[in-house]
């Protein structure tokens, strides 16, 4: 697929390394587990472990897009407040 195919869709083209990556930088790991309650978040959490989970758990992965996506409103519309 390509990006003329999906031209609505913010994730794509986008890796679920870079959203959790994206996520940890902007909430940090405490903050991101009280987001989102998971122990890959919480107990010993690290970018691998946390995609593996991900990957193997639709819904985990769901709510993760979901904040990613809430974010990077909520970061445009601070960034259009700023101008």
């Amino acid at each position: 697929m390509n990006t003329l195919e999906q031209p609505r869709n913010p994730l794509h083209g986008i890796t679920l390394e870079r959203i959790v990556t994206e996520l940890v930088d902007y909430y940090g790991w405490d903050g991101l587990s009280e987001c989102i309650p998971l122990r890959c978040f919480s107990v010993n959490p690290s970018i691998g472990s946390s995609l593996k989970f991900l990957r193997k758990t639709p819904w985990a992965r769901e709510k993760t897009e979901s904040l990613y996506l809430y974010t990077l409103r909520k970061q445009q519309r601070q960034d259009q407040r700023g101008r």
